[in-house]
């Protein structure tokens, strides 16, 4: 036995980061699905499986379900669901990285840089006091949504304890940019709510902004009220104009594509009613996973849906509780575009040079993304992927490749798939959130581990594109 204990103390030191953080994750999913099944926390409806595929989906912040939350989940289950939301959320990596100081007992220089890049290089100052003022930052943003939710928003609950339960519950899932909600329709019932779609909006953009940029805007805060953005790093400007544009774009392309169509659920609403929709469904779409109009096929057009695809494989940015390539991604290949067309040989945004190892990351991500949810897709549809049933109907390739793109997008959206898929298609999903949520290259650096720079140089040779 003590020889068992020293193997697996020894294996644990050898340990990477990228490692450590997904050996954990896999733990905590483990220890979550016990606790998720047991009778405290849910009914004799949830078994093992949905437990298992309920806590995936919250640690990854996805908020894809195969169970309804609060008709299956005691009040006790719901506030675990909501503590695995925060711990997926707020950073599991940056959580895991924190552990490992403990785990591992090392505190050199060399660690404390590895480990600061695991956090998007918030510093070699240590990684306690950056945790500390993530959790406050959240906590601070969670606490007055909440205020506002129990005061304008959910005045319609009768009942206190319930009301304030479900203003935390959804900013906690809001914030982690989770999409979990407790009612079956989501937020369909507070469609034309202003404070709710207000609220629960701003929370998803903060939340997936990400810790370091949301500091430097409260850091600077006479700057931006002055409109003056030269004190800002070209990480924040990037990440704030990205994330207006992307909004943007997506509320006005909802709006255009689903005038054009037939039959739409936005064509019968009002103007401004409509625009409050497809605006919250633009900040949604990317990242979070609520939605306030019935989504399906028969809502939306397919132009629509393959613009909700385009914005959920973008996703939140860099050090955020969202998924996806990142909004930094985007940027970076739109710049190297840009250069190319422009006959220059460098990456310039903003007037800055971007190192050429950062095109080889952008490019890395985008292409590994790609072909994984592609791989997905193709899953997906080997053999009958619904419950087995012979009146089910067969799902079709865009209804395959939304969900997919959800699952790895950790957004949450759905079409009505997944609960319908049998458990061989909700696999596919749990291993597209995880993979989604720890990072693509993370992943693969888990598996293929860091491999040192040659030391000889190679001859250099064109190709023709």
């Amino acid at each position: 036995m003590s020889s068992l204990l020293g193997g697996l103390n020894q294996w644990r030191h050898r340990l990477s980061v990228p490692q450590f953080t997904a050996v954990t994750g896999v733990l905590v999913i483990g220890f979550g699905t016990i606790l998720l099944a047991s009778p405290a926390c849910s009914t004799d409806d949830v078994g093992l499986w949905e437990a298992l595929f309920t806590v995936t989906s919250a640690i990854t912040v996805t908020g894809l379900s195969i169970i309804d939350v609060s008709r299956d989940l005691t009040w006790f289950g719901q506030g675990i669901l909501a503590g695995l939301i925060i711990t997926g959320g707020l950073g599991l990596m940056a959580i895991t990285t924190f552990l490992q100081g403990f785990v591992q007992g090392k505190s050199g220089l060399r660690h404390r840089l590895d480990k600061g890049r695991s956090l998007d290089e918030f510093g070699v100052g240590g990684i306690g006091p950056t945790f500390n003022r993530i959790l406050l930052t959240a906590f601070c943003f969670m606490g007055m949504g909440t205020v506002l939710l129990y005061a304008f928003g959910f005045s319609d609950i009768r009942n206190p304890a319930e009301r304030l339960w479900a203003a935390l519950f959804h900013c906690i899932s809001a914030y982690n940019n989770a999409g979990f909600g407790l009612w079956g329709d989501n937020l369909v019932h507070y469609r034309d709510n202003p404070w709710v779609n207000g609220v629960i909006g701003t929370l998803i953009v903060m939340g997936g902004l990400g810790w370091r940029v949301s500091n430097e805007l409260w850091s600077n805060r006479k700057s931006l009220l002055k409109l003056q953005f030269k004190r800002f790093s070209l990480h924040s400007r990037l990440v704030v104009r990205s994330t207006l544009i992307l909004i943007c774009l997506g509320a006005i392309g909802l709006l255009i594509t689903e005038h054009f169509a037939s039959d739409g659920v936005i064509q019968t609403l009002p103007f401004w009613s409509a625009l409050q929709v497809t605006l919250f469904q633009s900040i949604t779409t990317r990242t979070a996973g609520f939605n306030t109009v019935p989504l399906s096929l028969e809502t939306f057009s397919d132009a629509a849906l393959l613009l909700m695809i385009v914005l959920m494989f973008i996703g939140a940015s860099p050090g955020g509780t969202g998924g996806g390539i990142k909004t930094t991604t985007m940027a970076v290949l739109i710049g190297a575009t840009r250069s190319t067309l422009e006959g220059k040989e460098e990456v310039i945004i903003r007037k800055r040079r971007l190192d050429d190892s950062l095109l080889l990351k952008a490019v890395g991500i985008t292409l590994a993304s790609l072909v994984f949810v592609v791989l997905m897709t193709l899953l997906l549809g080997l053999g009958p992927t619904t419950g087995g049933e012979s009146s089910v109907k067969a799902f079709s390739f865009l209804e395959k490749l939304f969900t997919c793109m959800s699952a790895f997008g950790t957004v949450g959206l759905d079409l009505g798939v997944t609960a319908q898929l049998n458990r061989w298609g909700q696999l596919v999903l749990m291993v597209g959130m995880f993979v989604g949520r720890m990072g693509i290259l993370l992943l693969l650096s888990a598996i293929l581990g860091s491999r040192p720079q040659p030391r000889m140089g190679y001859p250099r040779e064109d190709l023709y594109l």
